[in-house]
């Protein structure tokens, strides 16, 4: 369904996309980046319309992402909402594990923390959550760096669920030199 997802993205883009050049990007008339202030519940539109979009693409889209048992889809330009649609008994409340696209946040803001100095990826975790995270050897505990966290080549146990408490951080090798599809890049 990633690969799906990916696929569908740029498709989404030329399906809906304007052929007239008074929309492109750099032209006087571009908005700025919007985002709503904090504590509000309201959220700026824009519509397809005023994008110059295909509006008759839409409804195919909609009817594809409802069949492909989508949950949600959403549509951001420059910060306004153009599409928000929910399927499937799916509603903007409804709880939902988001699991992987955690680690691509996860991600996202650690590389923003590392270009504002708060931490190096390079760095040993401990250095910033203290000895006995894991319940690997401490040796071995201070081997693990930030990055071995994003790249999950802690050499932690991954056979033991989702949870990253220390009983469930086993160490199973040195970090970096085996990988293995984990939940701990959450202690970043």
């Amino acid at each position: 369904m990633k690969k799906l997802t990916v696929l569908l993205f740029p498709l989404l883009i030329l399906a809906c996309s304007s052929d007239s050049s008074d929309t492109q990007a750099g032209n006087s008339g571009e908005e700025a980046m919007y985002f709503p202030e904090n504590n509000s519940a309201t959220w700026e539109n824009k519509s397809i319309t005023s994008l110059n979009w295909n509006q008759g693409q839409v409804q195919p889209l909609l009817d594809y992402l409802e069949q492909k048992n989508t949950k949600s889809f959403m549509i951001l330009v420059n910060g306004r909402i153009v599409i928000e649609e929910y399927f499937n008994g799916h509603t903007a409340s409804s709880p939902w594990y988001w699991a992987s696209a955690g680690k691509t946040l996860t991600a996202t803001v650690t590389g923003i923390a590392e270009q504002e100095g708060l931490l190096n990826i390079n760095n040993k975790v401990s250095d910033y959550l203290g000895n006995g995270w894991t319940s690997a050897p401490l040796a071995k505990e201070n081997l693990i760096t930030c990055r071995h966290l994003l790249s999950m080549t802690s050499g932690l146990n991954d056979a033991l669920g989702d949870g990253v408490s220390p009983a469930n951080l086993q160490y199973v090798a040195d970090a970096g030199s085996r990988w293995a599809y984990h939940n701990v890049y959450v202690k970043l």
